[in-house]
């Protein structure tokens, strides 16, 4: 997928396109594309991977489809089409992005949302920057829709979109999903702008969350600052179960656990050219007898350090053989200029170079450590490769690299130890599951993986295998868009424009 543009400077096009409405509109932080410039001054956007893209994109095309997003750069004003898709950039400038995205987004809500494993900021200018930015998306998806049109908005940086888009539209079904934790609420009411927040996502028709726990921690919410919002003169909410009562208006609530497109990374896995690079990864590593593999966004929620102590201590004790055990960390880097990640990569840096300091061996470190991007098909090589996956979170909403390990083991090999407190707990009840705040706990889950016999690693990773191809990310989709559609309007209006077959 690419549109090329021999100017850097402008964008693609330098008239304005006359676009036909769109009856779905896809609302996200993000463009589903990258912008590429080349040698000789030219521009590509590429698609870029990505599970949600995968899921809606016949969605987009079988219908007059469009997404709304930021293209991830600053001040760029390109709003490209890409082979058919209509694509709304919306601009930001570099103090935005400072200010909505890494501010607000990223250190006031994300560590709020992870339960506060790292200590939330709030800041006035961050949260006014993010009223603005949401305000933008809101009128950008109002522009693109037609009467009637179904629009999905996607995640935590656009809570208040919603609200914003029903006043400019109260024709339109609206649907908001949260790809991340929803808080307690005795965290949640930390926030200084609460009740915005909560009357923001109450615009929506549909509220989606992975798990039930968060659905009723917003349930219970809605009905909190609800009646606070009533002090203050504003549409008064009543709640129960799966409903929330605003005004004469009924928004339902509910959890629809996000997966990924299992039957394309499972015909992916089986092909002869990744199981060669499995292959040689195994080989290069030393043909050791044991692979355990760590992926992840360098991230403070992510339990990186949870496992590599428990590996130092399994070393310690001799439960791990180091000449014949390798563990592979591979480690994507992310926000890279935000101090508490600044600490976080130092130390989990430091803890590898101790483990490999210690236990390791000229031309043979125990700890394998690599900080930077891998490609999407090395990782299922890498996938295809390992023997035991370490997934360890301190909170996760879902984590799909646990599933898509899962999708790629067709030969029932492998096993997975996974923290309790990831949405994928939930249904990968096969997995050697542990509380990654109890660190014996944890240990005794990777040793337990890495002696398990052949018979019982394919049981389990038959059953976990069973769950994940049966319930995909078109499943996912399918499910919410399915229940979003059959929501009772709002507002007399006919055809939505969009039908799913059960």
């Amino acid at each position: 997928m690419s549109n090329r543009s021999g100017n850097t400077d402008k964008p693609a096009e330098s008239k304005p396109r006359r676009r036909k409405k769109a009856d779905f509109i896809v609302v996200a932080n993000r463009l589903p594309v990258d912008k590429v410039i080349n040698p000789d001054g030219s521009v590509d956007w590429k698609r870029s991977p990505g599970g949600l893209v995968t899921a809606l994109e016949p969605i987009l095309r079988t219908h007059t489809g469009a997404w709304v997003g930021w293209s991830g750069i600053p001040d760029a004003d390109d709003d490209p089409e890409i082979d058919g898709l209509q694509l709304h950039a919306v601009p930001l400038s570099a103090q935005e992005i400072a200010e909505y995205y890494e501010g607000f987004s990223n250190a006031t809500l994300w560590p709020l949302y992870h339960d506060v494993l790292v200590k939330p900021e709030y800041h006035r200018e961050w949260w006014n920057s993010y009223v603005e930015v949401n305000r933008r998306f809101a009128e950008a998806a109002s522009k693109a829709a037609a009467k009637g049109a179904v629009v999905w908005i996607q995640d935590y940086q656009l809570q208040l979109v919603p609200k914003m888009l029903r006043m400019l539209r109260p024709d339109l079904k609206i649907g908001f999903f949260l790809h991340i934790p929803f808080p307690p609420v005795e965290l949640f009411m930390q926030m200084p702008w609460r009740t915005e927040i909560v009357d923001g996502l109450l615009g929506a028709d549909l509220i989606g969350f992975h798990l039930p726990g968060g659905a009723q921690n917003f349930l219970i919410l809605a009905r909190r600052l609800g009646g606070h919002a009533t002090s203050k003169g504003n549409v008064g909410v009543r709640s129960k179960f799966g409903v929330v009562q605003v005004g004469f208006r009924s928004v339902r609530v509910g959890a629809f656990p996000i997966s990924i497109d299992s039957a394309a990374l499972d015909a992916k896995a089986r092909s002869k050219e990744i199981r060669q690079r499995a292959a040689e990864i195994r080989s290069e590593l030393g043909s050791p007898s044991k692979i355990m593999l760590g992926v992840d966004r360098l991230d403070y929620t992510k339990g990186i350090d949870v496992r590599l102590k428990a590996i130092a201590e399994l070393l310690d004790e001799n439960r791990i053989d180091a000449d014949d055990t390798v563990m592979v960390q591979l480690a994507t880097p992310s926000r890279e200029r935000v101090d508490s990640y600044i600490q976080m990569r130092g130390g989990i840096e430091r803890l590898v170079g101790h483990i490999n300091g210690i236990h390791g061996r000229v031309g043979h470190p125990v700890i394998q450590y690599l900080h930077k991007p891998v490609a999407r098909d090395e990782l299922i090589a890498f996938f295809v490769a390992a023997d035991v996956m370490l997934v360890t979170p301190l909170r996760d909403g879902m984590n799909l690299v646990a599933k898509e390990y899962v999708a790629c083991r067709s030969d029932l090999g492998g096993a997975l130890v996974l923290s309790e407190f990831t949405g994928a707990a939930a249904e990968l009840r096969s997995a050697y599951q542990a509380n990654p705040y109890d660190l014996d706990g944890v240990k005794d889950a990777i040793d337990a993986a890495l002696t398990q016999t052949d018979d019982e690693g394919r049981t389990r990773m038959r059953a976990m295998r069973r769950q994940v191809l049966m319930h995909d990310v078109e499943r996912w989709a399918q499910s919410f868009l399915g229940v979003l559609t059959d929501t009772p309007d709002t507002v007399a209006d006919g055809n939505r424009g969009l039908r799913l077959a059960p």
